[in-house]
């Protein structure tokens, strides 16, 4: 029987080949984008799960409660690992490490500066990297020793074992390679490329031990023994800050490393989410994208349900039960989606580099792995019964006599159900438009939103190597504007993009007390304010004409904080420093766009910098002042590369996060339409053919092709425009959702469902109109001639 059902389900197959491709394409498209949607998901949340015990694994967080909230932030002392470890029962390891910094590493000749990381031996303990080389045991324990990745062994010694070479640091530290590790997995939220042990980190630093338990510069991770121990452990840990210093506002919390990456966001000490709603939101797009092929599978069996009422009639004749004719359509809808997983296949093939490109990760398809073979049958399976199941009941339940006598389609059920269908697919559709829509508005007001200073013509310099060096520094930002490259020029503590430094250490005239305040800071050398164009609203500018090292300017934010109606010349407590304020800039972003500005105090320090910022010469040519400019630092830093970039390209990659949400909603959304439109067409061979008896007869009676036209498309223009209806409430529950988080937002305007609307209701017509004017040019005498 099994045999007999596959014969007849390939020669309805090859009958009605346009039938087959169309449904053979929808369920193509719509797998190949749900198994990309859903690889992206399993690769988001198998982040930091490569570890053997990361179950028991924690990243320790500080919670710091101010006068209006609660802080949380994954940075600790550097003894609060070794305070763990000694005191805390139910701790297996503790480790402390630095958060990935870029520092040039090189053997001869050949140099890169790369990411790196400090950590102590507990470290690789927590954290079982695979090793190629090397004795992990023994690793990080010597303080002039480092660890490679295998690529970066690659880069630096070709083909020879590294192990018990040298490498340089910096151009002025020499290590000795002790182990090579396997490159790190993408979707792990520590990235590095070689490997340092703590001791060095602390022989380079050596004002760390005197921070005690006021600095927060390092990462530290802690390995319970078991899962049972957390409850006790997290109790005891709780309390930590307090017990060693008995006027610390500071609390100590366990998260989940498996939830590191995924529940990144705090309120009040307790995680509230972070990208897991991207996830999900990816993960609901996949199944709206599978369950939009399956309903374009449904409403072209259905509306092929005249051509097979006479087959199911006759077949019940001779006597298959309707078990049997239910097997047949079912055989015959899992075939379609076998042959559409063989096409996703290639689509995807084709599609993940350049998915792998617009969301920055990793994906492959291991064709080894049973588990990912389990889960495509499973998806087959899963796909060929939603799409099958309503045509296989619906097709199976036609009365024999009815079916042979000549079936007619009621305006009943079938056809309800099928509006019912092309509805779903079309506001589906719609939301992705208008979220589309309001996702590129939200990133032109945020774009077009003023941010305190002119990026235009504003360049940074790293500095690193003898650039570090006052004498260095100061010579290279005399050069610069001798040689007229640049109109002005200063230094300045981060990037201009780059999060942090933050404190909760400041103190004014009249604070109260527990009404901490977390402050930006930063420390800038002279001429900051008019190199970046900023605009001083009170006071004035870091000088060289005054001795300004004991001076802070604070922005407009910081003022209202401390609510100080004549804020120049007021004292104000910095750590363990007084400064006074001698100006007050507008507000301006350093960090996220999307979110308020934080109140923010700038030292002035001409020495210790990480850039060099410098105003371009708008009156030359840019590629010739940027020629120059690099001149200028490779004399005076030859053995480093030159790090400069242009600020507004740094300020554009604010935007990534936003950009791939647009991108992938673009992608697939899209996807998503042309489906749908392939249903519709599909709809509309059927209605033509249906209808071409009563197109003739009205166009011998004097119909012209434009009503004919309007004849056949007004259904679909009434069920599109049901479908933006429908969908416009959803929609703007849903982006309403979404701008919520953050603290500067678009306002949802008309717009976006008007072009919802319009894109939908072209895309339906000129999908129908193929059909439709093809059937109204048609001469009649070909419909009627048999009459």
């Amino acid at each position: 029987m099994f045999k007999l059902n596959l014969k007849i389900v390939l020669r309805n197959l090859w009958k009605n080949k346009v039938y087959t491709l169309i449904n053979v394409g929808g369920l193509a498209i719509g797998l190949a984008s749900c198994m990309i949607l859903l690889l992206y998901v399993a690769y988001e949340w198998g982040y930091d799960k490569q570890f053997t015990n990361y179950k028991n694994t924690y990243i320790l967080y500080t919670n710091h409660q101010t006068s209006t909230e609660k802080t949380s932030y994954a940075w600790t002392p550097g003894v609060m690992a070794p305070e763990l470890k000694a005191k805390i029962s139910g701790v297996k390891y503790a480790s402390h490490s630095s958060y990935p910094e870029q520092h040039l590493i090189g053997n001869g000749d050949n140099s890169y500066k790369t990411s790196s990381v400090y950590a102590d031996p507990d470290f690789l303990k927590i954290l079982d990297y695979k090793f190629l080389k090397g004795n992990p045991d023994q690793a990080l324990k010597k303080v002039n020793t480092v660890i490679l990745t295998e690529s970066l062994a690659k880069k630096l010694f070709g083909t020879e074992d590294p192990i018990n070479k040298t490498v340089k640091l910096d151009n002025k530290t020499f290590l000795k390679v002790e182990g090579i590790m396997a490159d790190l997995p993408k979707n792990s939220s520590i990235q590095f490329e070689y490997l340092m042990p703590w001791s060095l980190f602390e022989s380079q630093n050596p004002w760390i031990k005197d921070m005690h338990w006021q600095g927060m510069f390092c990462l530290t991770m802690v390995q319970l023994v078991d899962e049972k121990a957390f409850n006790a452990a997290s109790q005891m840990i709780k309390g930590v800050y307090l017990r060693n210093d008995p006027k610390s506002e500071n609390e100590a919390m366990l998260h989940p490393l498996s939830k590191w990456h995924l529940y990144s966001e705090f309120q009040n000490g307790k995680s509230v989410g972070g990208k897991i709603t991207q996830v999900r939101t990816f993960f609901l797009l996949a199944l709206c994208i599978l369950f939009i092929a399956c309903v374009n599978f449904m409403n072209l069996s259905t509306a092929r349900s005249e051509k097979r009422a006479k087959e199911v009639g006759v077949r019940k004749v001779i006597g298959s039960t309707r078990k049997m004719l239910i097997s047949q359509f079912m055989l015959e809808s899992f075939l379609l989606t076998i042959f559409g997983l063989i096409v996703g296949f290639v689509l995807i093939e084709i599609g993940i580099p350049y998915f792998n490109g617009v969301l920055n990760t990793d994906l492959n398809i291991d064709y080894s792995d049973w588990e990912l073979w389990c889960a495509l049958i499973g998806l087959t399976f899963f796909t060929g019964l939603v799409a099958g199941s309503y045509p296989a009941f619906y097709l199976s339940s036609f009365d024999p006599v009815k079916a042979l006598k000549g079936f007619r389609n009621a305006q009943g059920s079938s056809l309800s159900v099928r509006k019912i269908l092309v509805i779903f697919q079309f506001v589906f559709a719609a939301c992705l438009i208008i979220f589309t829509t309001i996702i590129y508005q939200q990133i032109n007001y945020i774009k077009n939103k003023s941010i305190g200073y002119n990026k235009n013509n504003l360049v940074e310099i790293s500095l690193v190597g003898s650039l570090q060096d006052k004498g260095k520094l100061d010579l290279l930002k005399e050069q610069l504007l001798k040689t007229g490259a640049v109109n002005s020029v200063t230094n300045f503590s981060r990037s201009m993009g780059q999060m942090g430094h933050r404190t909760m250490n400041v103190s004014w005239p009249g604070k109260t007390k527990g009404g901490d305040v977390l402050f930006n800071y930063r420390f800038a050398g002279y001429d900051f304010v008019k190199t970046i164009d900023a605009e001083i609203a009170d006071g004035r500018d870091f000088s060289m004409k005054f001795s300004d090292s004991a001076n802070v300017i604070v922005n407009e934010t910081a003022v209202s904080v401390m609510g100080l109606r004549n804020p120049v010349g007021t004292l104000i407590g910095w750590g363990d420093r007084k400064a006074t304020i001698i100006g007050v800039v507008k507000d301006f972003i350093v960090e996220s766009p999307f979110e308020k500005t934080l109140p923010m105090v700038i030292g002035n320090d001409n020495v210790n910098s990480a850039v060099v910022v410098a105003r371009l010469n708008p009156n030359q040519n840019l590629s010739k002042l940027i020629s120059q400019i690099d001149e200028i630092v490779r004399t005076l830093n030859p053995g480093f590369p030159v790090e400069r970039k242009f600020i507004d390209d740094n300020f554009e990659e604010k935007f990534g996060n936003e950009k791939l949400l647009g991108t992938v909603a673009n992608w697939f959304g899209g996807f998503a339409i042309f489906i749908s439109c392939l249903g519709l067409l599909g709809l509309a061979l059927y209605m033509a053919e249906q209808r071409k008896k009563e197109i003739s007869i009205r166009k011998v009676l004097g119909a012209s092709n434009m009503s004919i036209l309007e004849l056949l498309n007004k259904d679909f223009i009434k069920l599109v425009t049901v479908a933006n209806l429908i969908a416009f409430p959803l929609a703007y529950i849903a982006v309403n959702k979404w701008l919520s988080h953050y603290d500067f937002r678009v306002s949802i305007s008309i717009i976006p469902f008007c072009v919802a609307l319009f894109v939908s209701l072209i895309i339906a017509i000129l999908t129908v109109s193929v059909q439709s004017v093809k059937v109204a040019k048609a001469n009649p005498i070909d419909a009627l001639k048999y009459e």
